[in-house]
């Protein structure tokens, strides 16, 4: 969830970062966000032909993958507001741009799958930006090592879902596969940035949330 890139060199002020924090919130949330130059990696690849318990299990959990975009969305954008060094506000709201595929080809796969978004996605987001917002109070070193473990739980979590979706459904595999090797990439980037590591009170902290999450989204 990091890349180097600078965005902008335009220099807002709070009222500012509010409004666009607004505004990410909307387009996560209610409406269509950003996203950056990449395709869909699935857009090509054939529906596969799954019974209808399958397909109902594969969708619910591309609807958890889905709400755990919209909570990455809201934590990196409450650590930007929060960051110390325009760098690292600069990295995260870069970072938070390209999480956006994720989103969108979880939705695109949802579509697909004909279930729904999670009901509780406001609720998410709403937690997850004042977490994020606390990391970024802590200091940067303590933000980017959030981002180092928050990608190395996600990818135990994409790697669990990639054992349970059926071997002959491509589109979804696809997908994960796809979003695991980004989340595999930004984790390295943000401990070469300079992140800290985590507490274990923290990292457990972490996990049991994401565990709440997981399986409220799965029914919600």
């Amino acid at each position: 969830m990091i890349n180097s890139q600078h965005t902008d060199s335009r220099r807002y002020t709070l009222l500012d970062h509010l409004l666009i924090n607004t505004d990410q919130a909307l387009r996560t949330v209610f409406g269509r966000p950003r996203l950056t130059e990449r395709r869909n990696p699935a857009a090509d690849l054939m529906e596969a032909d799954l019974r209808a318990d399958q397909r109902r299990h594969v969708a619910r959990l591309m609807r958890i993958n889905h709400t755990g975009e919209v909570c990455a969305q809201a934590l990196y954008q409450g650590q930007a507001l929060t960051a110390k060094l325009p760098e690292t506000r600069q990295r995260l709201e870069r970072s938070a741009k390209e999480e956006n595929d994720h989103l969108a080809w979880c939705e695109e796969r949802l579509d697909e799958l004909g279930d729904r978004k999670s009901l509780l996605n406001p609720v998410w987001y709403a937690g997850s930006f004042a977490l994020g917002a606390l990391a970024g109070l802590a200091g940067d070193k303590w933000s980017l090592g959030f981002v180092v473990e928050t990608e190395r739980q996600v990818e135990d979590h994409l790697d669990d879902h990639l054992t349970q979706i059926p071997a002959h459904d491509e589109k979804s595999r696809a997908i994960l596969e796809r979003m695991k090797a980004d989340e595999i990439h930004h984790a390295q980037v943000a401990k070469s940035a300079g992140g800290a590591d985590l507490p274990a009170p923290i990292r457990q902290a972490m996990k049991l949330t994401s565990r709440v999450m997981t399986r409220t989204a799965y029914w919600v």
